[in-house]
């Protein structure tokens, strides 16, 4: 016969010890999205104020439609979709969810579209590798497939598969997030020659790490979501 003693029992979590751990992952979200929601912010003030032309801006000042609608969209985006992943929001507020899914495929579907936009016709500037730009080319693309897949599968009632692929579209619409991170901590410890060809090509690589990394920890959400609870005894 089984034991059933304490040291073996499965004991639940407290309610509150329950509510504060559910609370993590959109905390940890917003803190990511605070250095891109920033910079788009700063951006736009910059857009508004009627600014010189300057080598940095000119593609923003000269067509500003593109990267007003890419930061309005990705900012909504990052924060609301952080909220999407409190467990205990979803099954409490199951309307709200549904709201702000109506909310959040069309603000992905825009930071995509006008992130792929910008790319292919925006005269970047030279640190923007030709690597970089291929691999925004790819996260743009598998984004907005991500985010027509979720649809789809929330019209087929496939609520796992739905809840997978907006983890996917989310994770990738969060690169600049966990590329502001690593590229600031490299900064910070290697202090390299930013205008320096080596500078730009570790800078190159680091941010399309951190688009892979992003893609990787969806992945291993989504597996934890589908891996069965294991039985004590």
């Amino acid at each position: 016969m089984a034991s059933t003693t304490p040291s073996t029992r499965t004991r639940p979590l407290p309610g509150g010890t329950r509510r504060r751990t559910g609370w993590l992952a959109p905390a940890g979200l917003l803190l990511l999205a605070i250095v891109p929601v920033a910079a788009g912010a700063l951006r736009l003030t910059e857009l508004a104020s009627g600014p010189a032309v300057t080598p940095e801006n000119a593609r923003f000042v000269t067509m500003p439609l593109p990267v007003v609608v890419h930061i309005v969209a990705v900012t909504v985006y990052a924060v609301l979709g952080a909220f999407q992943f409190s467990p205990g929001l979803r099954r409490r507020h199951r309307a709200w969810h549904r709201a702000a899914g109506t909310v959040l495929v069309p603000a992905g579907l825009a930071t995509a579209l006008s992130g792929l936009w910008m790319t292919a016709f925006y005269d970047l500037p030279a640190k923007d590798t030709l690597a970089v730009n291929a691999t925004r080319y790819v996260v743009g693309a598998v984004m907005t497939v991500s985010l027509i897949l979720a649809v789809r599968a929330l019209m087929r009632h496939d609520y796992r598969a739905h809840g997978a692929w907006m983890t996917r579209a989310y994770a990738l619409a969060m690169g600049a997030g966990t590329q502001a991170v690593v590229l600031g901590t490299w900064l910070v410890v290697a202090r390299p020659s930013v205008e320096s060809d080596e500078s730009i090509q570790v800078s190159s690589v680091l941010m399309i790490v951190s688009w892979v990394l992003n893609a990787l920890v969806a992945e291993w959400v989504i597996h934890r979501r589908r891996r069965p609870a294991r039985v004590r005894r």
